[in-house]
């Protein structure tokens, strides 16, 4: 975690939040919850963004420094996942990979999701990777994340995903600006009874501006309300068929 937050934080990042309506994806939820298991909103959020960046390619693209400063734009997205796990007896954040999270079933990203929290740390391939880092002398970690971070735009996103998910609304919380390397990084708060929900995208101002930020989340409430709607609806169908 150290070593991210150093590199995050020579990163200048801003926040813009949007407030959505979701309640057509809750109810739409919950009619799948009476006829099977709902996918959790981590799943629904992460879907909608990857499928946002589809048609907001500054959501895929990295400012890299090396040989010179230029941006590199990923042909699809990969989701990095903040989950919290249980290692020798502490808490610790790990990050899970989701590849082309916009092409895959909801059902899909849900038990990947459930995997990231429930199956072994050494059986996941992200989490075992941290590790093994973890264990290097400091110099050797620094060095090891400013080549991932700088040296290929293509390893970058294998390494590191071209956003990031970090959300503990299921807490009842909400981080106003979490920091991270990445392009973007999306977060969201709870969910009211009345659908109403803050969303939040922490973007590198380096890479796109503010009204590109705020566009994509007109775009990502639009498609929440849209394509994951009917998604879940079609679920629902199926199951009660």
């Amino acid at each position: 975690m150290c070593d991210l937050l150093a590199f995050a934080r020579a990163i200048p990042t801003v926040p813009v939040q949007r407030q959505m309506n979701v309640a057509a994806v809750a109810a739409a939820r919950s009619r799948l919850t009476v006829a099977g298991e709902s996918p959790g909103w981590c799943a629904v959020f992460t879907k909608a963004f990857a499928i946002t960046a589809l048609r907001f390619p500054e959501l895929r693209r990295a400012y890299l420094s090396f040989p010179r400063p230029h941006l590199y734009e990923h042909p699809f997205s990969i989701a990095s996942i903040a989950v919290e796990r249980r290692h020798e007896e502490e808490n610790a954040v790990f990050w899970g990979h989701l590849r082309e999270p916009e092409r895959q079933p909801l059902r899909e990203l849900h038990a990947q999701l459930r995997r990231f929290k429930e199956e072994p740390i050494s059986s996941i391939r992200p989490f075992r990777r941290m590790l093994q880092l973890g264990r290097l002398p400091r110099p050797l970690r620094r060095l090891a994340w400013w080549l991932a971070l700088n040296l290929s735009g293509r390893k970058r996103a294998g390494y590191l995903g071209t956003f990031g998910v970090s959300a503990y609304s299921g807490l009842g919380a909400e981080s106003l600006h979490p920091i991270s390397p990445l392009t973007a990084t999306m977060n969201y708060g709870t969910i009211g009874k009345d659908g109403t929900v803050s969303v939040r995208i922490v973007y590198d101002h380096r890479v796109m501006d503010g009204a590109t930020v705020a566009r994509a989340l007109v775009c990502l409430e639009g498609v929440l309300n849209g394509e994951i709607v009917a998604e879940l609806e079609q679920e629902a169908r199926t199951i009660a068929a």
